[in-house]
């Protein structure tokens, strides 16, 4: 990593306006697709995120994303704001793939979610009133099949023998966490595209942080497109609150917040928790092919191993979605 910081400090100062030429990197946030650095430009500092590989989004699907940070913003959502390159673009590509975003660098650090949970209710009302329907990605496509439908039940055999195999640690874990699978299969449903509002879709406690003064901030606007809000809100209480055993007063306490503050969506069967088995199945799935592949980069390994650690750990129980409707 050390060594392309001189080509992405380079590729910032072609392409941003900065106060000065003399720009420096110091690592900040890693995620499952990128790095954040803190960019200091003499008396400014910016967030820099560097996605790895991959082709840039198009300028329709980032305009999406910025109107909609914009409409949160006005709302009361705290968020760093984006900005644009000379060109007045949003996103810069890369040569050999990925690509830049500048932020607002926002000094910030884990929130303490279970004394802000009337907080986080009235934040995702706040996102969720703003929301406009949307029934298609913002390219375009029809709804992404990543926050719907989890892997099929028949890619998991071969990866569990293919981590026993390669002697990985947590191959007897996958193995039992796959047996959770008709269980959780039998809860998803299909969602209705009339009721798809524009959502953030990657809502935990990564992405709602704390500022300075104690108060939410979101961060990683990049999966905005459309869900269920109730499924969106659902995912938010399990991800906030069910990392070991759930903290049922917080997500009542959550959830009451947000009905207070005129949010829109309820959660009231076990298929509002569609989106919470999907996208944890995808995601461990995307992280084991990540593991397992010889030609991954020591980064991204290093990445997968602990993310998927972490996945198993949080993986939904069976018979939670139950006890949360009864809580709430």
């Amino acid at each position: 990593m050390g060594r392309m910081q001189p080509d992405l400090v380079a590729r910032a100062g072609e392409s941003f306006t900065f106060a000065t030429e003399h720009l420096s990197l110091t690592p900040g946030p890693r995620g499952a697709r990128g790095q954040v650095w803190r960019l200091t430009a003499g008396p400014e500092v910016f967030a820099l995120k560097h996605v790895f590989e991959g082709a840039p989004p198009a300028r329709g699907e980032v305009g999406i994303e910025i109107v909609f940070a914009r409409r949160a913003a006005a709302a009361g959502v705290c968020l760093p704001a984006s900005h644009a390159a000379r060109n007045g673009e949003y996103v810069v590509p890369l040569p050999h793939g990925g690509w830049l975003r500048l932020y607002d660098w926002l000094e910030l650090g884990s929130a303490d979610l279970a004394a802000s949970a009337e907080a986080l209710g009235i934040l995702l009302a706040r996102l969720h009133r703003c929301a406009p329907p949307a029934d298609r990605e913002p390219n375009g496509a029809p709804p992404d099949r990543w926050y719907a439908v989890p892997p099929p039940k028949h890619q998991w055999g071969p990866l569990i023998a293919r981590a026993t195999e390669a002697d990985m640690s947590w191959a007897a874990r996958l193995a039992a966490a796959v047996d959770r699978l008709p269980a959780l299969h039998s809860i998803l449903a299909s969602t209705d595209p009339a009721g798809m509002l524009l959502c953030h879709r990657d809502l935990h406690p990564g992405n709602v942080l704390s500022d300075g003064d104690g108060d939410l901030v979101v961060v990683d606007w990049e999966d905005v497109g459309p869900a269920d809000p109730a499924q969106e809100l659902a995912r938010a209480l399990v991800a906030c609150y069910a990392d070991g055993p759930p903290d049922l007063a917080s997500m009542r306490r959550a959830y009451r917040s947000y009905v207070k503050a005129d949010g829109p969506a309820r959660v009231r069967s076990e298929a509002d928790f569609t989106l919470v088995i999907a996208t944890q199945l995808n995601f461990l799935s995307r992280q084991v092919h990540v593991a397992l592949d010889p030609t991954a980069l020591a980064r991204d390994l290093e990445w997968a191993e602990l993310e998927i650690d972490e996945s198993l750990r949080s993986l939904l129980p069976p018979d939670l979605p139950t006890t949360i409707l009864d809580a709430l």
